[in-house]
């Protein structure tokens, strides 16, 4: 017989079982293997089902003026990890921190704040954002969204040639047109300080629906790598889609695993949903998101093998696949 306090202790609130599974489920899968498991729809759907989104409670975000800069009142920032903006204009306005719906998202291998995900900006919180940007000193965004999708999915945050934006003064160096994306370099100014921020913008993911095939989305995810590592040791890359959990999540995540299948020949796309909903609640927001993950790691893994057998090199990967959203 247990002893009375051995017996209190072993008990787990249903939050702390929650943390538990998300911190310790794991499935990493060979090459093979998950080229295997990316064809088994229902074992993955049932894998996924029992994933917990660990949303967020709004009680537990007691912020003033909150609401007004969520884009979907049910998506919002985990309270660990939360992007907090500490500028200028908060202190001018008697605040301490500004609040942003915006989450660190740990990258592979569990390197700290490797990405921001955050929502689609909203007219309101176009300047937060930029605070953002500006703060986190970040090089890269990733766009995974249409400003309209039946409704608003999110503010033109960006000026056709020169604009002002709250404190910060933009200018659209470079417009780049890709297979499926758009390039923008993007100068922000403030004062006499200038920095250049790279924009992409993926547009053609489908409205409610997963991408026919995973190349675009390789290709794009070969050229913000490029990119990523052209600027070392700077700035958080921030990923947005609408509401910044779906599309987001997905690319998120691909990044990671393609990072997985390249260093360790395997990946554990289990793991990585669950981690990154420790950071930011609902990640990868269906399961034909979840099977897509699968469908483009799997992609991603062939590539490897074609590269070892001296054919054309894979795709550099550091930021990967995403699919439709269910707003």
């Amino acid at each position: 017989v247990l002893d009375p306090v051995e017996t209190l202790c072993s008990i787990s609130t249903p939050r702390e079982t929650i943390l538990h599974l998300l911190r310790t489920s794991t499935r990493p899968l060979t090459p093979s293997q998950l080229q295997e498991a990316s064809e088994e729809t229902s074992r993955l759907n049932s894998e996924y089902q029992k994933i917990p989104p660990n949303f967020v409670n709004p009680s537990e975000l007691d912020i003033p003026g909150r609401a007004l800069k969520d884009r979907y009142k049910t998506i919002l920032p985990n309270p660990e990890t939360r992007v907090c903006l500490r500028s200028l204009a908060a202190e001018e306005a008697g605040e301490t921190e500004r609040y942003i719906n915006a989450n660190y998202i740990k990258g592979y291998n569990g390197a700290p704040s490797a990405y921001i995900a955050t929502q689609g900006p909203m007219l309101n919180t176009v300047h937060d954002f930029w605070e953002m940007v500006w703060q986190e000193r970040s090089t890269t965004i990733v766009m995974i969204t249409k400003l309209k999708e039946k409704k608003e999915k999110c503010e033109l945050y960006w000026p056709e040639k020169e604009g002002s934006y709250g404190r910060f003064k933009l200018r659209v160096a470079i417009v780049k047109e890709c297979d499926g994306y758009t390039i923008r370099d993007i100068i922000i100014q403030v004062g006499s300080e200038s920095r250049q921020v790279r924009h992409y913008w993926y547009s053609t993911w489908p409205d409610h629906q997963t991408p026919d095939c995973t190349g675009p989305l390789l290709r794009l995810v070969a050229d913000v790598e490029e990119h990523r590592q052209s600027h070392p040791g700077l700035g958080t890359t921030i990923v947005h889609c609408s509401a910044g959990i779906g599309r987001t999540g997905c690319f998120i995540a691909s990044s990671i695993g393609c990072l997985q299948l390249k260093h360790t020949s395997k990946a554990d796309v289990l793991g990585i949903v669950c981690k990154l909903r420790l950071d930011r609640g609902g990640m990868i927001q269906t399961s034909e998101q979840y099977q897509f993950l699968y469908l483009t790691l799997a992609q991603y893994s062939r590539q490897l093998v074609n590269t070892d057998c001296g054919s054309e090199s894979p795709v550099p990967v550091q930021t990967g696949s995403t699919t439709g959203e269910t707003r």
